[in-house]
């Protein structure tokens, strides 16, 4: 079968910078819905687009196709009081950049000094082009309720109502907190 729209794919994949330097080796293969559904990045949609298991590809993504250029604006100092201890380098909390009437997005802290904490609202990928080394390992049609729901449900994919073994809230309020 060829991957086309409402197809799903597994990929197992290796990614690394431009140098060629590892970032990650995929221990899982990617599996998605094939098909505009926004569950991987375009570029590789374009590249595996009419392809078939057995199909391998080694793949560079600029920044632009990727997860944007580096922000700046994006980066900022909080005082260590506002967050909740106790607090790591890694940690991730839900705010708003400074003048920005969008959606809230997610800020990583990156360092921790005294009574500064330095909030970085980028992809910790952003700026960096990408090297993606594919390989499709399966491809299936997807079933009326993955379309409808625009991802991949079972194995690697999404679960409703299911809750995966490892999978709990406890903690996760250090991940969702609120900086505006």
């Amino acid at each position: 079968m060829k991957i086309a729209k409402n197809t799903v794919v597994t990929v197992n994949y290796k990614l690394s910078d431009a140098q060629n330097n590892l970032i990650e080796e995929g221990a899982q293969p990617m599996v998605y819905l094939h098909g505009g559904y926004e569950n991987t990045l375009p570029k590789i949609e374009e590249e595996l687009d009419g392809k078939e298991v057995g199909y391998a590809s080694t793949l560079q993504v600029e920044p632009d196709d990727a997860f944007g250029d580096y922000d700046a604006e994006l980066v900022k100092v909080e005082d260590r009081s506002r967050l909740p201890e106790p607090l790591e380098v890694g940690m991730q909390f839900e705010g708003m950049a400074d003048g920005a009437d969008d959606e809230p997005m997610i800020f990583t802290v990156t360092e921790i000094a005294d009574d500064k904490v330095v909030l970085d609202g980028n992809h910790p990928l952003a700026g960096m082009a990408l090297r993606f080394e594919l390989s499709v390992v399966d491809v299936r049609a997807a079933t009326d309720e993955e379309i409808a729901h625009g991802h991949v449900h079972g194995a690697h994919g999404h679960h409703h109502g299911e809750e995966a073994v490892g999978d709990s809230d406890e903690g996760d309020h250090f991940r969702s907190q609120p900086l505006h």
